[in-house]
């Protein structure tokens, strides 16, 4: 076949024409622009969402990694690009959707991050780089305590994550301030439920913390919980044995439900640790409440019984005044018949030794005996005597009183001298028309309040 010039122009431009279309088409065509290197990253708290084994295509990893690339150069708007075509071409990529996260994060738009923070955890709820993520942007909305939450949960699921331990610490106490503010608020304010609730979740952040649970403890027992009160009381002692308030809760609570010699012993370290008089005294107000429960019932009676036998006399005698006895020289041999079967045997023995009860003329001390205030003036002036051979003065100053004159005890009556002595001591009283009324049975509140002076009187000089 013969070719013409005009045909061998029209192969020719056909050709041309085939190539102008192409550099045409090429130069219309968008550039792929590489990722600039990136030396100092824009954002370096973040955490790079690095793909799992396994997951995503050589294509898409190498899309994810240029959109990180990009995001740490600063530009967030090209990332974004990046990590959206990843996830269009692998729609199950969900590093890609934590990548989008951090985007909208250096966009400061925490809401847009919370939710492909969120996609990403539902994809997978131990994928560190999305909690991690996702504690930032609760951070950023103003939810501390999630935001702790979800550091914690990156932490854990990637130990190696050591960056946020000083972000999870931080947090950890800002949440408990805010916590134990909100919750001495609620407290203050009578909401007790709201305030167990605010040291709970303080202690959820800060469960080493002692003082939190004296908190919630002193918030229990307001709330009458008094079970939960000791225990967390004493969670604060042992967090902190140093601290006395923590040991002077626990005392209170062991009080409260009657456990007195353990009270006693958590008052007595408190007191060890910082001394105080009031607490002092209540030691040992409760060391005679412990005594008395220790007690038999009829002595237990007495201070609400209309009358008290010879025994019972006795035995408060021989309790309250124990030290005075057992500091006397002198002991006088006694031979009682009736005494050996009475509860109060030790006591009548104690007191008859000292003098201060009488036994009878035919050996017996008759213990179930009504005491009358005749009875009580005569053992309550021996003892008084007792104390003026410690206490010479305060005996001198006894005898110098005016003698007092009582309607129905005169002078020369037997009893006249221990009932004066008794009256001037102020360990007994007349009645209200100045009589005595020697036979009138002593009741058991008036009783111990005369021995309760006594007691008082007897103790010892202090140098």
């Amino acid at each position: 076949m013969r070719v013409t010039g005009r045909h061998r122009a029209e192969t020719h431009w056909g050709g041309a024409g085939v190539l102008l279309v192409a550099l045409v088409m090429s130069a219309c065509a968008p550039k792929t622009i590489p990722p600039p290197t990136v030396t100092t990253p824009h954002y370096p708290d973040f955490v790079m969402p690095v793909a799992p084994a396994g997951i995503g295509t050589p294509a898409v990893l190498a899309r994810h990694t240029e959109a990180w690339q990009w995001l740490q150069s600063g530009d967030a708007r090209s990332a974004e690009r990046s990590f959206t075509a990843a996830l269009k071409a692998a729609p199950d990529f969900y590093p890609a959707e934590a990548g989008l996260g951090y985007a909208a994060l250096a966009r400061k738009d925490a809401e847009a991050a919370l939710q492909h923070f969120d996609r990403a955890v539902v994809a997978n709820p131990r994928y560190a780089p999305a909690l991690a993520g996702r504690g930032d942007a609760l951070l950023v909305l103003g939810k501390a305590d999630e935001a702790l939450t979800s550091f914690q949960a990156a932490s854990a699921a990637d130990p190696s994550l050591h960056s946020l331990e000083s972000r999870i610490d931080v947090l950890t106490l800002r949440v408990m301030q805010e916590e134990v503010a909100a919750a001495r608020k609620a407290a203050e304010s009578g909401k007790l439920s709201e305030a167990r609730q605010g040291f709970q979740r303080a202690i959820a952040a800060s469960p080493q913390s002692p003082f939190l649970y004296r908190e919630l403890a002193a918030v229990e027992r307001q709330d009458n919980d008094l079970d939960a009160a000791l225990q967390h009381a004493q969670k604060a002692a042992s967090l902190d044995p140093t601290d006395p308030r923590a040991l002077v809760l626990t005392g209170e609570m062991l009080e409260a439900r009657g456990a007195l010699d353990a009270a006693i012993e958590s008052y007595s370290a408190a007191l060890a640790l910082e001394p105080n008089d009031s607490l002092t005294a209540r030691v040992e107000g409760l060391r005679s409440r412990a005594a008395l429960a220790a007690m038999p019932p009829e002595y237990q009676a007495i201070p609400t019984a209309p009358t008290v036998t010879r025994e019972q006399l006795a035995a408060l005698i021989g309790v309250r005044l124990q030290p005075l006895l057992s500091r006397l020289d002198r002991r006088t041999a006694v031979v009682i018949t009736d005494a050996r079967t009475s509860w109060a045997s030790p006591w009548i023995l104690s007191v008859a030794r000292a003098g201060v009860m009488e036994v009878y003329a035919n050996h017996t001390f008759q213990p179930s005996a009504i005491v009358r205030r005749a009875d009580l003036a005569r053992a309550a002036s021996r003892v008084l005597a007792l104390v003026a051979d410690e206490k010479p003065a305060l005996g001198a100053e006894w005898r110098k009183a005016t003698p007092r004159r009582f309607p129905d005890v005169g002078p020369g009556h037997l009893s006249y001298p221990a009932v004066s002595l008794v009256v001037e001591a102020g360990v007994m009283g007349p009645a209200e028309d100045g009589s005595f009324q020697l036979t009138r049975p002593a009741s058991g509140a008036e009783t111990v309040a005369a021995i309760s002076k006594l007691e008082e009187l007897a103790q010892p000089r202090t140098r």
